[in-house]
């Protein structure tokens, strides 16, 4: 094995933002299954260590490839571009409207202690995510414009932290 391939060469996968998750997995248990260090027990120290470098970077290529903002973090890390890069903070007005928006009708939701106003804002969310990451496969796959993969990263991050923030209030008016 080749420590120097990139995790869409390790997983024998195309290098796109559109990933076909089964066959990420399915690459995934195969690898994981080869290199296991437990498969390694009675080889010499070396090996196992070799192995135990495998096994890690097998499951730290997966992680990032399964998630959606790591992955579109990682092709932009390809292209020289550090999407998260704590200086460009640039983002659409309209989105930063919206997301104001989304906050408040989360405290509204905590403050009214709505599952109903929580279950439609939680609907709305997962249907941004779905659109922002078919419009990053847009741009990174198709369009090849990083600078708008970028911004567009940054909105998937942002989005995430909502989600994460309406589970957090799902827990705490069920508590």
């Amino acid at each position: 094995m080749d420590f120097t391939q990139t995790h869409f060469e390790l997983f024998g996968l195309p290098q796109s933002y559109a990933l076909n998750r089964d066959m990420l997995d399915s690459a995934y248990r195969e690898l994981q299954n080869t290199v296991h260090p437990d498969r390694f027990a009675s080889q010499p120290e070396a090996e196992q260590r070799v192995a135990m470098q495998w096994a890690t970077q097998v499951n730290e290529a997966y992680q990032t490839l399964r998630h959606p903002v790591n992955r579109g973090v990682y092709l932009l890390k390809l292209q020289g571009i550090d999407a998260l890069d704590a200086n460009n903070t640039k983002m659409a007005p309209a989105f930063l409207m919206q997301q104001m928006e989304w906050r408040e009708a989360i405290d509204d939701a905590r403050a009214g202690k709505s599952m109903d106003t929580l279950d439609a804002l939680s609907d709305d969310l997962h249907a941004a995510h779905r659109r922002i990451e078919a419009q990053l496969a847009e741009l990174i796959d198709a369009a090849h414009d990083y600078a708008g993969a970028s911004e567009a990263v940054r909105q998937l991050r942002f989005m995430d932290k909502l989600i994460a923030e309406v589970g957090d209030v799902y827990e705490e008016l069920e508590s």
